[in-house]
């Protein structure tokens, strides 16, 4: 009879662990990335936005629309945007600062049970504003024509909210944008104005269709890989309607993008006729987090530990200085549902090209190498899947042993086995013949006060596995 559990993985081991990072939280409900000098920023809805200089410990800037806020001059500048969005609010803006010193604010507004949307440009010539408004300069949900000089179909064309502004890696000037209804679009701006090149109409469609759940898209280029990587949140922002953040990437700009199983991305969109078809999309994109829960197992010390549910409309960032990836984004949980925070978590690129996402928000640590021995022990793991997840996935306790293999227990699973790399940080595991290759890594579980080893890993397919010790046994 097996056993279990029979430890936590490196127990007895001296890691020399650095502090407890100093967590501070704050509320940006789609937090879009900027950083100014040495400061981070996450500026989203409602112009909320809060800064950090560690990514770590954040203080909050802003909270909401107000004439307090310092993001804006006045209320009243914003007003025919917000006369065209039945609004009285911003939805998931975004700031782009610019080679010049200036800083370009895309805001965007929406009616909310319809696409009547717009987005705007507003400039600063600092960080935390105040910007002065220059105008909408794209509308959706018109009656009759709309921006590309056609009868505006919600099915087709896009909502024109949740902008996000770039450079890609040939210094051209970027919009990409879109929620819901049309898909995501990218289109070409003028870096001298902040505006669209003229004659684009809404650009070019990249995803989506039929009013599929796919919003709040984000784009970045690794000059390791030289792919772009489009980021997408599928399924509805509340508790209980499965935000994931998936992925897909292409050499191009402009597409066409793929995920990890080959799959195009302009064939994603709703069954024809549909609102909100989630089953239609969800077999598409590479799906690298969504709602999440590594329960608590007995004779673990601290409290009980914390779900994860509804993680989306996020940003990320390439630190060029450092090589480290990061993803940035909003998140609920099980026990307080309208409460939301912000999260980082650091990226890891994988042998194939593919992100994984360390299953721990991001703690100032390197990746670093072990030894087996920091492996064996009883590891509670998460599989992310391919569905639009209403409730958390929950964890799995297995049992990693110094031969390599995999004792199972209850998992739903029948077999496994593990390898460590010979640097001491690729770690592969095999679980009913599906491969996932990833990392191992030491993370801090801050629901346990603690230091536990940890992986990330990613099937050939895209299917996401996350890895937690047993703490304290």
């Amino acid at each position: 009879m097996i056993r279990f559990p029979i430890s936590s993985p490196g127990a007895g081991y001296n890691f020399d662990d650095p502090p407890a990072p100093a967590f501070k939280e704050v509320m940006v409900h789609d937090p879009s990335i900027f950083k100014s000098g040495d400061m981070y920023y996450v500026f989203g809805s409602h112009m909320a936005a809060a800064r950090s200089h560690d990514l770590i410990s954040w203080e909050q800037v802003s909270t909401h629309v107000s004439p307090h806020n310092p993001f804006m001059r006045d209320v009243d500048d914003f007003k025919d945007a917000f006369e065209w969005s039945q609004s009285r609010t911003f939805w998931a803006g975004d700031i782009q600062p610019m080679p010049d010193g200036r800083f370009l604010m895309y805001y965007c507004n929406c009616q909310g049970s319809m696409p009547l949307g717009d987005i705007g440009l507003a400039v600063s010539s600092n960080a935390e504003g105040p910007y002065i408004n220059q105008g909408m300069f794209l509308k959706s949900g018109m009656r009759w024509i709309s921006e590309d000089g056609t009868p505006y179909n919600p099915t087709i064309h896009p909502n024109c909210v949740d902008p996000h502004a770039f450079f890609d890696a040939d210094g051209i000037y970027r919009l990409l944008y879109g929620s819901f209804s049309g898909g995501i679009f990218i289109m070409t701006l003028d870096p001298a104005t902040g505006l669209p090149i003229p004659g684009q109409g809404y650009g070019k469609k990249l995803m989506g269709g039929n009013h599929g759940r796919i919003e709040g898209p984000y784009m970045l280029y690794s000059p390791q890989t030289k792919y772009y990587y489009l980021f997408v949140t599928f399924g509805g922002l509340r508790h209980d309607e499965g935000y994931n953040i998936r992925v897909a990437r292409s050499h191009s700009v402009e597409g066409p993008f793929y995920d990890a199983a080959g799959q195009e991305m302009t064939d994603v969109k709703g069954a024809e006729g549909t609102i909100f078809d989630d089953r239609s999309i969800e077999p598409f994109g590479t799906e690298i987090m969504g709602g999440y829960w590594f329960m608590q197992e007995m004779g673990e010390p601290g409290r009980s530990t914390t779900g994860h549910i509804s993680p989306g409309h996020n940003s990320a960032y390439y630190d060029s200085e450092t090589g480290r990836y990061f993803l940035l984004f909003h998140q609920r949980f099980p026990h307080s549902r309208a409460t939301h925070q912000v999260r980082v978590h650091e990226m890891f690129m994988g042998e194939d090209g593919w992100f994984v996402v360390s299953p721990f928000r991001y703690d100032g640590a390197s990746l670093r190498s072990f030894k087996p021995q920091h492996v064996h022990g009883a590891w509670k793991i998460i599989c992310h899947g391919q569905e639009i997840n209403y409730t958390p996935n929950i964890s799995v306790t297995v049992t990693l042993n110094p031969d390599g293999s995999v004792n199972v227990h209850r998992s739903g699973y029948e077999t496994g086995e593990w390898t460590l790399g010979a640097d001491g940080k690729a770690f592969t595991i095999t679980l009913d013949g599906t491969c996932y290759k990833g990392y191992l890594l030491r993370s801090y579980a801050a629901d346990h006060d603690a230091w536990v080893m940890s992986f990330t890993a990613l099937s050939a397919k895209g299917v996401a596995l996350w890895g937690a010790g047993v703490c304290g046994l």
